[in-house]
């Protein structure tokens, strides 16, 4: 993925999956400068990161 379409997902008024790994992960925040975004697994809130954009893909 692309900080663009990052920065669309987390601005977006609908739900659009997206996965980390194979996981459901959602997008908290999106730093475009570093090309980082914080997600938290779905099932687990709590369980957040930092991860590279490109580490995320979006699922159809």
């Amino acid at each position: 993925m692309n900080i663009h379409r990052a920065q669309e997902i987390l601005a977006a008024d609908e739900k659009i999956k997206v996965e980390l790994n194979g996981l459901p992960v959602w997008i908290d925040s999106v730093d475009s400068n570093k090309a980082v975004a914080k997600v938290h697994a779905e099932e687990n809130p709590a369980d957040s990161r930092l991860v590279t954009v490109q580490e995320l893909e979006e699922v159809h």
